[in-house]
């Protein structure tokens, strides 16, 4: 398997909205596993396949405690979304910065499976966050949309400065864990 690089916030393929997946095939498990491996490694509990610069409709999500219930959704589509709720997110493409932001309390999901068979399966709780997170990533839209332009703005620079920090051999400030 293989870590791959996740984009970070303001790369402008962050806003590339993503295609169908037409074959499950080897390929696909493969960038499955690598997305997986990736995400734990970054310790986030969701990836979408556009975080990792590959535009198709693919998102990965672990919300368990033992980080042992991989779940895969293929084209994954929102059917149906029930009560709100306001949680406490971060993004593995908008290190160091956590907001608030709104989102439906239990939603209805159609995929496919790692294996391309299709379900539906109703989430709530960070299950349901995590996968309408990953979900506006696969439509280019990240978490920080949701916030003020203001806000946006302090992310942004903040982001930046970071990068700038990093490059002259600064360590990263440490993140707050879980990171979707």
């Amino acid at each position: 398997m293989t870590r791959l690089t996740i984009l970070e916030y303001p790369d402008p393929r962050l806003r590339t909205r993503a295609v169908a997946v037409d074959e499950v095939d080897a390929p696909l498990r493969e960038l499955i596993d690598d997305m997986l491996e990736t995400m734990y490694a970054a310790n986030g509990i969701g990836l979408a396949a556009t975080q990792v610069n590959v535009h198709r409709r693919l998102l990965v999500a672990d919300v368990s405690e033992g980080r042992k219930d991989p779940r895969v959704f293929i084209n994954p589509e929102i059917l149906a979304k029930e009560g709100s709720t306001v949680s406490q997110e971060g993004c593995l493409s908008v290190p160091g910065y956590y907001d608030d932001v709104p989102r439906a309390l239990r939603i209805r999901v159609r995929a496919l499976g790692r294996d391309g068979k299709p379900f539906e399966q109703d989430l709530d709780g960070l299950l349901a966050i995590c996968v309408q997170h990953e979900t506006d990533h696969l439509d280019g839209k990240l978490f920080v949309d949701y916030l003020s332009e203001m806000k946006r703005q302090r992310v942004r620079k903040k982001i930046e400065k970071e990068k700038r920090l990093r490059t002259e051999g600064a360590p990263a400030p440490p993140a707050r864990a879980p990171v979707i």
